[in-house]
């Protein structure tokens, strides 16, 4: 068996271990895991794409929702010298695993890049930093309407005039939920879609689908408008269909 041989059957099994991580978080809350695997490859790509476009300069980026770390591995790769990432997760067995992941992996012993852990949720971390790009791995669907209109507002406020976030949004789910939920949770799903269509009929700048992903999913790419503070979103002002 050789160097090669001996690290992919550790990345397997990392992988394995991970799977299984996600299915017990999710039958301990499936709201807030929101799913019953890690994103796949695609996905990861996909919802880093805008790193890679504004590469190679210095970026602010935030992560949220990044549960056991399967898009920041793709993430931090995509890091340009300098840059700044900030991983907020709320589930502390996930934050610890991603607090390993920041502090073993191979990309983050080179160059100088500011990487930081913070286990809490979006909408309460305590920060002035303005960023670049936002990813978003949170399960807005599982939301209520109000708390998605907090989670995308913040996001937002957040970012730099010009800055992207990325999210992801699974196929299908509003016409599942509709033939299999409750009454009541079929027309709170409903409303969060609208919540989402809200924002991205504003500030969507495009949307691609990954067949690849289990299940497949949509990412979105939404920008916040350059302008003065006074052209900048505020919650109240989401159209509504």
């Amino acid at each position: 068996m050789n160097d090669r041989t001996t690290s992919h059957d550790r990345v397997l099994a990392q992988r394995r271990a991970e799977g299984w991580m996600f299915l017990i978080e999710a039958a301990r809350d499936m709201r807030t895991t929101g799913a019953v695997a890690p994103s796949g490859k695609a996905l990861a790509r996909a919802l880093t794409e805008p790193l890679r476009a504004r590469a190679p300069r210095p970026l602010a980026v935030l992560e949220a929702g990044a549960g056991t770390g399967a898009v920041t591995r793709t993430l931090i790769p995509r890091l340009s010298r300098s840059s700044r990432l900030d991983i907020v997760e709320a589930n502390p067995r996930f934050a610890a695993r991603l607090r390993h992941l920041v502090a073993t992996h191979p990309h983050l012993a080179g160059p100088p890049r500011q990487v930081a852990v913070h286990q809490t949720y979006v909408e309460h971390l305590g920060t002035d930093q303005r960023y670049d790009v936002i990813v978003s791995g949170l399960p807005l669907t599982n939301f209520t309407p109000a708390q998605v209109d907090r989670i995308m507002a913040r996001y937002l406020e957040m970012l730099h005039p010009g800055g992207t976030l990325t999210y992801f949004a699974y196929v299908g789910t509003r016409g599942a939920r509709a033939l299999t939920a409750s009454r009541a949770e079929a027309r709170r799903h409903a409303e969060v879609h609208e919540v989402m269509a809200g924002y991205q009929r504003r500030y969507a700048t495009g949307r691609w689908t990954v067949w690849a992903n289990l299940p497949p999913a949509h990412v979105w790419h939404l920008r916040r408008p350059l302008g003065s503070p006074r052209d900048q979103p505020r919650p109240q002002d989401l159209e509504r269909r």
